[in-house]
């Protein structure tokens, strides 16, 4: 009987070893990484960060397709900034509905609107990237800042301030994309995969290690595509334009990030769960051309993550009430550290806050994300991607 206590000892003691281990792991990511939104505002207000406020002049490249009422809607919104000195590029891919009209209309009332076109007809596996190399070639300017036709910018002082985080030796400013809230189970659900996805590339971009962006609000210099190639490299995948040539030219130095309120823009959410696993899908698919450390680092959290849950069960059927109270205790100061982080987060991002939907979702994205994967990698091995 005593060695049999005695072997149930060890086991806890094993067990609540592991529990700690991810804990740890998990307590790491939240301290290092994803508070990097909270620890630049702090550096912020503390008047440490080095600001660029000259306003040189800027290129603001928008890539439509079929998006009249979006255009009509939003597209105002970027050409009243209240900055001296920029042109909107609106490459029009091959539009089939009143985009023509809306942005003829556009040009009779705003002098700095610029439009070019793709033929209906071409054929590429990314019009997106076409697109945008054809609004580069377009742009009159160094500094390119790019948003999508379902966008718009909170703020009159959009520019502005993301310009204001483009000093000498940087190269890309990071912005945040949020979407418009709705009262529905997979807007709640955007809405923290957003938030979330957002904590991970401030907050590495941050640490020194950027990995992506967001097309929805994103700025780099036209130097620096035409040094890194632009789009080569991944032509052979239809993702991938806001993200990949951070992942291959960001560094320590020459990325920073915007994250002020008023620095945002607001998109049109997808309005069902399908639409939205084809959009996740998508950036899914890019994120398999990240760089080994950036997918390493990716990984381990979601990999901890689900390993600290799962350590969970064994330490509770080995009924030791020290153990039970312990993996409890870890337990409740991780989701104490993740209330905190999202929202304080949120609250500077002047987004959704989040409470008990955090575990829900903490556990759910995880496994969606890894059921789209797997359905790319089938679809991968069904299709040979065409010559471009």
């Amino acid at each position: 009987m005593d060695i049999y206590f005695q072997d149930l000892d060890i086991v806890a003691a094993v067990l609540g070893g592991v529990v700690f281990l991810f804990f740890a792991i998990q307590l790491y990511y939240y301290s290092h990484y994803f508070s990097g939104v909270i620890s630049k505002n702090r550096k912020d207000k503390q008047g440490r960060t080095i600001f660029n406020f000259a306003q040189p002049p800027v290129s603001v490249i928008i890539c439509a397709r079929n998006e009249a009422e979006n255009l009509s809607n939003f597209l105002p919104k970027v050409l009243e900034q209240r900055y001296p000195n920029f042109e909107v590029i609106l490459v029009n891919d091959g539009s089939e509905d009143n985009t023509d009209i809306v942005l003829s209309a556009l040009q009779q009332k705003y002098t700095n609107l610029y439009v070019t076109n793709i033929p209906t007809g071409t054929n590429i596996i990314s019009r997106k990237k076409l697109a945008i190399t054809i609004g580069i070639k377009a742009a009159k300017n160094e500094l390119l800042l790019f948003t999508d036709a379902d966008c718009y910018p909170v703020s009159e002082d959009w520019i502005s301030l993301m310009v204001q985080n483009m000093t000498a030796d940087t190269e890309f400013v990071i912005g945040f994309g949020d979407y418009m809230k709705e009262k529905s189970f997979i807007n709640r659900l955007i809405s923290y995969d957003t938030l979330f996805i957002a904590m991970q590339y401030f907050g590495f971009a941050y640490a020194g290690k950027p990995y992506m962006g967001v097309g929805r609000n994103l700025m780099y210099k036209r130097s620096t595509f035409y040094r890194n190639k632009g789009f080569a490299g991944h032509l052979h995948i239809a993702s991938g334009d806001d993200d990949l040539l951070i992942n291959k030219a960001g560094n320590r130095t020459n990325t920073a990030i915007s994250c002020k309120a008023n620095s945002k823009t607001m998109s049109v959410p997808e309005k069902t769960f399908a639409k939205w696993c084809l959009q996740k899908k998508r950036h899914l698919r890019a994120s398999a051309l990240y760089s080994t450390d950036s997918r390493r680092r990716i990984g381990m959290e979601a990999v901890s993550r689900y390993l600290f849950y799962l350590s969970l069960i064994p330490a509770a059927l080995t009924f030791n009430i020290y153990l039970i109270a312990f993996a409890a205790l870890l337990l409740i100061i991780r989701y104490i550290k993740q209330l905190s982080t999202i929202n304080k987060t949120a609250k500077i991002l002047n987004t959704s806050k989040h409470v008990l939907a955090i575990p829900i979702f903490d556990i759910l994205l995880p496994i969606i994300s890894f059921c789209l994967l797997i359905t790319n990698g089938k679809n991968n091995d069904k299709s040979q991607p065409r010559s471009v």
